[in-house]
């Protein structure tokens, strides 16, 4: 058994597949009932299902997108309507949302060191 895809629901799967896929330079797939999915590459399968209700409070499961340049991917992220959540950068990690307000962090592709309370340290001082 393994993890074949995994589904974000949202109000537009549209935009947000139009969004991954800029991001993650895979281009959408196909389109199925309220489905819209990227082409698959490694590692799971990414779809967006359409619902009514808009996102709400903290994701309980998150993308990790490693990046050998952070600050770039934040610029482009930023470009393609996401942005930055300030909230969590006492933590050390770059973590940004999509246009829906999905959370998602911006790590580095080698191995970082993480203390006991779950902070990062490959942003250094100023951030990303």
């Amino acid at each position: 058994m393994g993890i074949r895809d995994v589904i974000v629901d949202c109000v537009d799967p549209e935009r947000l597949a139009s969004f991954w896929s800029e991001l993650l330079g895979r281009p959408v797939a196909g389109r199925t009932g309220p489905y819209v999915w990227l082409a698959r590459g490694a590692g799971p399968g990414v779809g967006f299902q359409k619902v009514s209700e808009p996102k709400s409070g903290k994701n309980r499961v998150h993308f990790d997108v490693s990046s050998s340049d952070p600050a770039s991917t934040r610029a482009r992220v930023e470009e393609l309507g996401g942005r930055r959540l300030d909230r969590y950068a006492a933590g050390g990690f770059l973590v940004m949302a999509d246009p829906e307000g999905n959370e998602f962090c911006v790590i580095p592709p080698e191995p970082f060191e993480v203390d006991d309370d779950g902070r990062a340290d490959y942003l250094g001082e100023g951030g990303a």
